[in-house]
């Protein structure tokens, strides 16, 4: 496979998977960044959604960070899926699940006022609490294996993290089996380098930017 390119945006947590995937399986690549408000015309031109992640690979274009990791996994192997087709299915449901809880954070740090946050936060809960209660394995989602799903959830906790450590709003404190499995996976090295050095401060000017009620916090 010729070296990929991957057409990134900086803090996009579903670029973010893809780094993660491409470290784990210790792929040669490189990584362009846009800005998404003000996206290149060679970008737009690649990009049928005009969105990111977008693989360049032998000269053709993939889009969809799901596409995209199921591409990598599928020619890079061994996968991290499980071998079992009903496993793997049950994996990829929720993988699924997992990716309106970012839509979650971004409504969470887009947000106005309190009550606005508020609103958005339960909803959150809930679906963590869903997760809560079928999360029972450690280290990782499947027990001993580090898998797609554990890539899937990955840039969410750190997300979260991010949360609690800046604005004090822990949604994981009553939910102990998903803060065992977040405290191993921001351990995990491919994880850590996965992000910018200024993620985090691009993630506060977001939030100041937008006059997020977090901001007043």
């Amino acid at each position: 496979m010729a070296k990929p390119k991957l057409i990134s945006f900086k803090i996009c947590p579903f670029v973010q998977r893809s780094v993660i995937l491409l470290k784990e399986k210790k792929i040669d690549f490189d990584i362009a960044y846009i800005d998404l408000n003000e996206p290149p015309e060679w970008f737009l031109a690649l990009s049928p959604t005009g969105k990111v992640p977008v693989l360049e690979v032998d000269g053709k274009v993939l889009f969809e960070s799901a596409i995209i990791s199921e591409y990598l996994d599928e020619v890079n192997p061994p996968s991290l899926h499980p071998s079992d087709p009903l496993q793997k299915a049950q994996n990829r449901a929720w993988m699924e699940f997992t990716s309106s809880l970012y839509m979650a954070f971004f409504k969470i740090m887009m947000s106005k006022t309190k009550e606005a946050g508020a609103e958005v936060i339960l909803e959150a809960n809930k679906q963590l609490h869903t997760l809560e209660k079928i999360k029972i394995n450690a280290p990782w989602f499947n027990g001993d294996k580090f898998s797609m799903m554990d890539i899937s959830i990955a840039p969410l906790f750190m997300r979260l993290a991010f949360l609690k450590q800046h604005f004090n709003l822990d949604l994981l404190e009553d939910k102990p089996n998903l803060q065992a499995w977040s405290d191993t996976t921001m351990r995990r090295e491919s994880v850590i380098n996965s992000v910018v050095d200024e993620f985090e401060d691009i993630l506060l000017m977001r939030i100041k930017g937008a006059e997020s009620f977090l901001s007043l916090i």
